[in-house]
């Protein structure tokens, strides 16, 4: 994904401004550091300097000043690396203001952070060398990435080739264990679950549970202490960053991207009453969104919305930015509830939103992948398709089709004798989505998936029909009520043969539908295995056996991990199935694949073929158009009904026969066996798909 600088970035906008420039500690040539924090309303600022190892004892209490523009600035030999800190800030009462002038604040742009117990945090002075060897990006060609979403502790905490010390570490995903697994699989950008600094809500302490995911951010420059080793954790957070840049290094080397899932639309600081940490206390009027009297705008559902409208606020996350990218060298963020960062001074969600354009056009940015989760719960804020060029985004709409077209469909025509609707939709997704994204942006612009952290497994997602959240302690309320899932006759656990064989079927469809689709391909760690949660389709409190994965696996598991491997290799064997472009009629794109649709028969489908519910058959020819690669045609046949049928492959110029290359009928992956010719018939069995190489 490659961007350039503009006039209208190097013009502006104004939070790129000098006045912003070097905010938090920067040290001198001399060794002196600099502290400069912003505070648009302050009328005071401290600096408070602890003991090394005695989080109450404060050595120093400096008075900052105000340089202007809102910053506030010390400096001091004292700002040394490892020194513990924090500020205090006083300033005037009134609607939206929450100054206590005896309240020890995290500085913003802490890059390392200490914990006295809750709510009692002291930022920490890092320096960050770091020996990045020979180790480089990768830089993966959008078309070529095949994303793979995990939890950092999660992946590895119960993994029995990784050393215990470094279960759920930092340095355990990155132990040969871990990095033979991923390549194995073939995937080539793992997507980090949040590893800013997070803590855990006070509601879900009160009930003994934990923020497991970590959508709920202390500090956006600190990476997650509790995720390092324990050898890390006792040298502090210097060694902790060093630990975190050692994953990536090690990453890199081995020839995958790292992805962080970055929260900056809210903080872990709540609602008004709240824990007290930072923002709040250093300018609640100009860092959340409120109304004239102070009340909280809450567009992302979590009691409080940063508010990207104020220079500070999209300068701090412009600069989180730049620091994970340049010197942390990840190669590219998840932005969650990233319609709530769009939003203007009026709340409004505007794709030309200054600090959307920044982030696409910052030089420091170039070259980045920039994954937009396009919603928040606020009015409007279901935005996917509307990014604009340069994003890529969190396709639910593909999600919602193809669980449609192979779960709820499939429910629904068992019980009516034909499924509600035809094939035509999920032909629309298959091929790129283009009644979502624009000709512009292109295939990917989409990222597809069929499931995420939240919501069902893979494996539950075939299994429940309901979600079973009542370990949550909210009732069952929680979690989503609309899940187009399907339990394929039980709820749940079950015995019968039958059940079972069909739900490792659907799950081979699902995720042939997710590998073969044009767009950018998301797995969710596990769903290679058919981990399972047993219905918990909200287990962002859960931190045990119930989240971390599984590394024992039963031999139909080990199967479908052949079959995900398999997709995977095909599909980057394939150029015809990632197009980078949409093909336009009557002309040649470059790196587009033109595509052809027939149906059972080997026809050209008719308006009737595709809307009709009882023709769910589907033959999608695609071929590419060369530009970088040697021209390709693929043919994938679809069958949405669950009686067999016969299909006649379809005559087409230029195509001599048809290799079959895989099938979704299969337990594990085989040889299928010698190419057909264009006429010749083929057997599918009910809900089924095949993959064909045209030569």
């Amino acid at each position: 994904m490659v961007r350039t600088e503009t006039s209208s970035v190097l013009s502006g906008p104004r939070f790129l401004g000098p006045a912003l420039d070097d905010l938090g500690v920067r040290r001198g040539a001399d060794g002196i550091a600099t502290l400069r924090v912003w505070s648009g309303t302050a009328d005071a600022m401290d600096l408070v300097v602890f003991d090394d190892t005695d989080l109450d004892w404060a050595t120093a209490v400096l008075p900052m000043s105000d340089v202007g523009d809102g910053v506030w600035s010390v400096t001091s030999e004292l700002l040394r690396p490892g020194a513990r800190y924090a500020i205090r800030v006083n300033g005037p009462h009134g609607p939206g203001n929450t100054f206590n002038p005896t309240t020890l604040l995290l500085e913003p742009y802490s890059r390392g952070l200490v914990s006295g117990g809750y709510e009692d945090w002291r930022s920490v002075v890092v320096d960050g060398g770091f020996d990045w060897g020979d180790a480089r990006k990768p830089r993966i060609p959008l078309d070529r990435t095949v994303i793979y979403e995990g939890h950092v502790k999660g992946l590895t905490k119960r993994h029995p080739d990784v050393p215990p010390a470094l279960h759920g570490t930092y340095a355990g995903l990155a132990h040969p264990a871990m990095i033979e697994h991923l390549q194995t699989l073939g995937v080539t950008s793992v997507e980090l679950l949040p590893v800013h600094a997070f803590a855990t809500e006070p509601r879900l302490l009160q009930l003994g549970l934990a923020n497991y995911w970590g959508y709920n951010s202390l500090n956006f420059f600190t990476p997650h202490g509790a995720y390092a080793t324990a050898e890390s954790r006792r040298e502090g957070p210097e060694a902790i960053l060093r630990e975190f840049k050692g994953m990536v290094k090690l990453l890199h080397e081995a020839g995958l991207e790292v992805i962080l899932d970055v929260v900056y639309n809210h903080t872990a600081e709540e609602g008004i009453g709240g824990p007290r940490t930072s923002f709040r206390g250093i300018d609640n009027r100009n860092y959340y969104r409120q109304t004239e009297d102070g009340t909280y705008i809450d567009v992302t559902g979590c009691g409080n919305a940063v508010n990207t409208s104020t220079d500070a606020a999209a300068r701090l996350v412009i600069d989180s930015l730049r620091y994970w990218a340049q010197e942390v060298q990840v190669d590219g963020f998840r932005f969650d509830l990233a319609a709530t960062l769009g939003r203007d001074e009026t709340h409004a969600f505007t794709p030309q939103h200054p600090l959307l354009q920044a982030i696409l056009h910052d030089p420091q940015l170039a070259d980045v992948k920039m994954i937009a989760e396009p919603w928040d719960v606020g009015m409007g804020g279901w935005q996917t398709g509307n990014f604009g060029e340069g994003w890529s985004e969190w396709n639910d709409r593909y999600r919602d089709r193809v669980r449609n077209f192979w779960l709820s469909d499939v429910d629904y025509a068992r019980r009516a004798d034909t499924a509600p609707v035809g094939v035509g939709g999920f032909a629309t997704r298959l091929a790129g989505s283009s009644n979502t994204f624009s000709v512009e942006r292109g295939p990917l612009a989409s990222v597809n998936f069929v499931t995420a952290h939240d919501g069902f497994t893979l494996r539950d997602l075939v299994s429940y029909d309901v979600k079973h959240n009542i370990g949550n302690g909210e009732h069952n309320r929680d979690g989503a009520d609309t899940n187009r899932s399907f339990n394929h006759g039980a709820e749940g656990k079950t015995d019968d043969e039958g059940i079972l064989a069909t739900r490792r079927k659907a799950m081979r469809n699902l995720l042939g539908t997710l590998l073969l689709s044009a767009g950018v391909p998301m797995l969710t760690a596990g769903d290679e295995f058919a981990r399972t949660q047993r219905g918990n389709n909200n287990a962002y409190c859960h931190d045990s056996s119930l989240t971390w994965l599984s590394w024992q696996h039963e031999p139909w598991q080990e199967d479908l991990f052949a079959h995900v491997r398999e997709l995977i290799r095909l599909r980057q064997a394939n150029p015809a199935l990632r197009p980078t472009r949409f093909a336009r009629s009557g002309e040649s794109t470059p790196s587009a694949s033109v595509m052809a649709w027939y149906d059972e028969r080997g026809e050209m489908m008719s308006e009737d073929r595709w809307t009709n519910p009882a023709h769910r058959t589907l033959q999608y020819v695609a071929t590419s158009t060369p530009e970088f690669e040697d021209a390709n045609t693929v043919l994938l046949m679809v069958h949405g009904d669950e009686r067999p049928i016969d299909v006649t492959l379809p005559l087409v110029d230029g195509i001599e026969r048809y290799v079959p290359v895989w099938s979704s009928a299969d337990e594990r992956p085989t040889g299928q066996g010698g190419a057909s010719l264009p006429g010749d018939t083929v057997s599918l069995i009910g809900t089924s798909m095949r993959l064909f190489v045209a030569e």
